[in-house]
């Protein structure tokens, strides 16, 4: 037999068979209650995963909360909060905007040249020459 009268005969997919003109499956009657039972049923299993990972999150906080009392810590966003108002605070008598840090070693000129020289000694002669100039 070949994969069409299969599927015409109704053992391949149920969609071709209804491609090719097979008969055409009537619904249940009771298929709306039962799909109506089936979502409450999914509801409430959602209600009650909530509720688990909120009880469980509840407990994680008030561990949490116990070690930030036992040593003395602040929560993450009263840190994050304090350290963004210390930022934004302007220096006393400052017009304009605090300077941003510049790292060691940037922009310095003397450390320039003297690296400058540092290079020069490993290289040979012509082509120290022809730098300097």
């Amino acid at each position: 037999m070949n994969f069409v009268m299969k599927a015409a005969m109704g053992g391949g997919p149920p969609d071709v068979g209804k491609m090719l003109g097979g008969e055409e499956k009537e619904e249940d009657p009771d298929a709306a209650k039962k799909e109506e039972e089936r979502q409450e049923a999914l509801r409430q299993q959602e209600e009650e995963r909530k509720a688990k990972y909120s009880k469980m999150e509840a407990e994680r906080e008030s561990m949490r909360q116990g070690i930030r009392d036992k040593y003395g810590l602040k929560k993450r966003e009263e840190a994050e909060a304090e350290a963004a108002a210390a930022a934004e605070e302007p220096a006393e008598g400052s017009l304009t905007r605090p300077k941003k840090l510049v790292p060691a070693g940037c922009g310095d000129e003397e450390e320039e040249e003297s690296i400058m020289d540092t290079v020069m000694k490993y290289l040979p002669g012509p082509l120290q020459d022809m730098l300097k100039k």
